[in-house]
C-alpha cells in the first residue's frame, strides 16, 4: 500500500492506495524532496525586500512615490492566500520612504466575490494594519464607485474602481499561480477582475473565451482572457506590482517587483519552469485545492479539478478533496448545475449566450459542466451531508479513503490512480507542449 496525503481545509487528509494501482504522484519540481524546511518570517521578508530593491523594468517604488500626493494599493481579498501580513507592510514602508506625506488607500480587490468580513480582514492583514490604514472594499455592483474607460479588445465595456483611477500612483500586490483560464494569476488580474465592474468581468469571462483552447492553466500567448486583462491594467495605469510565488505551506517562495507587465511576465516564466508536470493519464485522478483558503467552497474547488481533468481518462473518476466550509460559493453557480437537465445540456445552452448577456458565475459552472460531462466527480468533505454535492451532479464522501475505495471498486480491475496533491499549484503539460 502507498500512503498519500492531500491538503484539506487547515490540515490534511490521508489514505492508502493498493500496490500496483498508483500510476503517478504529480508534484512540481520545486515541491519535491530535498527543498529544505519552510522559510522563517525573516527569511520571507528578505526575499520580498530583495525584489523591491531590484525592480524589474521600473524605477524603485520609492522613486515612483516621490512627489505624488496619493497612492492606491490594490490587495487581494480573503479568498486568495496572498501573505499580506508579510508583503503589505513592506510595500507601505517603501511608499512612505519615498514620500512620508503620501496619502495611501488600500483597495481590497473582491472582483465579484462577497465583501471580506472584519474578522477575515484582521486574519489576513493583522489587527494593527487594519486599525492604522484606510481600507476600501471594492463593490462590482456599485456603479457610482466605477468609471467607464471605453471598450476592451473583446468589445466588452471597461468599468474600473474610481479609487484606483483617481490615485496619482497605482500599485498592486498579489501572488502568481497557474490559473485555470487566465493562464496565471497575479499582475493584471488585480485590475480585471479585481477592481472591475460586474459587467466588465462578465464580458471578459464569456462562454466563447472559456471554450477557447488557449484559455488554460499556464497559457498566456493568444489567450483572449489575458489580452483583455492586460488592456484593463494599462488603462488603469497600474504602475508597480509586488507579486510572490508560494510554497505548499503558503510561505513566500520567490518575489517579483516592478513594471506591471515585465515583472509579472518574469514571475510567470519562473512559475512555468518550477510548477510544470507531465500528464499521467489514469482512470482515477485525485487532487485538492491546496487547502484553506482556496478550498472554502465548490466554486473555488473547480480550479483544482481542472488539473485532475487533464489527467483523467474519458469516463474516469475525479476525486476532489476540499473543505467547502462556505458551501457552493455562489447561488447562481449552484442553481445552474442543480437545475440543469444534464451537464451536456447545460454546456450547449451556455454556448448560445452572447458575450453581452453573460450571467454571473457562468464561467465557473461552464467549466464544471465540461468536467462533469466527461467524468464522474466525488467530492471529499467532512463538513457536509452530501446533499449539496449531489444536487450539483457530483457524489460525496466524508473521507478520502472512502472515496478511493468506492472509485476502485466501481472501476475496471486494472484501473490506475494518478494523484496531484495540490491541483492549483501545477501546470499539467501533455506530450508536445
Amino acid at each position: 500500500m502507498t500512503r498519500i496525503r492531500l491538503p484539506y481545509h487547515t490540515s490534511a487528509m490521508e489514505a492508502e492506495i493498493p500496490d500496483g494501482r498508483l500510476r503517478a504522484v504529480l508534484t512540481p519540481p520545486c515541491h519535491g524532496a530535498g527543498h529544505g524546511a519552510s522559510p522563517s518570517l525573516e527569511e520571507q521578508k528578505r526575499v520580498v525586500e530583495a525584489a523591491l530593491d531590484h525592480p524589474i523594468g521600473s524605477l524603485s517604488l520609492e522613486a515612483l512615490a516621490a512627489g505624488k500626493r496619493t497612492a492606491t494599493v490594490i490587495t487581494s481579498d480573503h479568498t486568495r492566500p496572498v501573505p499580506s501580513r508579510v508583503t503589505l507592510p513592506l510595500l507601505l514602508a517603501r511608499l512612505r520612504r519615498g514620500n512620508p506625506d503620501i496619502a495611501v488607500t488600500i483597495l481590497v480587490a473582491t472582483g465579484c466575490h462577497r465583501p471580506t468580513s472584519d474578522a477575515e480582514m484582521r486574519e489576513k492583514f493583522g489587527d494593527e494594519v487594519v486599525a492604522r490604514e484606510r481600507f476600501v472594499m471594492h463593490d462590482c455592483t456599485d456603479q457610482a464607485s466605477l468609471r467607464y474607460l471605453g471598450l476592451l479588445p473583446s468589445g466588452g465595456e471597461l468599468w474600473l474602481n474610481r479609487h484606483a483611477l483617481d490615485a496619482e500612483l497605482l500599485v498592486a500586490e498579489g501572488f502568481i499561480e497557474p490559473h485555470f483560464f487566465a493562464g496565471f494569476s497575479g499582475g493584471r488580474k488585480s485590475v480585471l477582475p479585481g477592481i472591475a465592474g460586474r459587467q466588465t468581468v462578465l464580458a471578459n469571462h464569456c462562454a466563447a473565451f472559456i471554450d477557447d483552447s488557449r484559455a488554460r492553466a499556464g497559457s498566456l500567448e493568444g489567450n483572449p482572457i489575458h489580452r483583455d486583462m492586460l488592456h484593463a491594467a494599462r488603462e488603469a495605469k497600474l504602475a508597480f506590482i509586488l507579486n510572490v510565488t508560494l510554497n505548499p505551506d503558503k510561505s513566500v517562495r520567490a518575489a517579483f517587483a516592478g513594471d506591471a507587465v515585465e515583472a509579472h511576465a518574469e514571475g510567470c516564466r519562473r512559475m512555468a519552469d518550477a510548477f510544470s508536470v507531465k500528464s499521467a493519464p489514469a482512470q482515477i485522478a485525485i487532487t485538492s485545492n491546496g487547502g484553506y483558503p482556496l478550498d472554502q467552497n465548490v466554486y473555488q474547488a473547480v480550479k483544482g479539478m481542472t488539473a485532475a481533468e487533464a489527467c483523467c481518462l474519458p469516463g474516469g473518476t475525479i476525486i476532489m478533496v476540499a473543505g467547502c466550509s462556505d458551501g457552493a460559493g455562489g447561488e447562481h453557480f449552484y442553481r445552474a448545475l442543480a437545475e440543469a437537465e444534464s451537464p451536456q445540456a447545460l454546456l450547449e445552452r451556455i454556448r448560445q449566450v452572447p458575450q453581452s448577456q453573460t450571467p454571473p458565475d457562468q464561467w465557473e459552472y461552464q467549466i464544471l459542466a465540461r468536467i462533469l460531462a466527461r467524468h464522474r466527480v466525488i467530492m471529499v468533505s467532512d463538513l457536509s451531508d452530501g446533499a449539496l454535492f449531489r444536487d450539483m451532479g457530483m457524489e460525496h464522501a466524508a473521507t478520502l479513503q472512502g472515496a478511493i475505495d468506492r472509485a476502485l471498486a466501481e472501476s475496471p480491475p486494472d484501473a490506475q490512480v494518478t494523484v496531484i496533491p495540490d491541483g492549483v499549484s501545477v501546470i499539467v503539460r501533455h506530450e508536445g507542449e
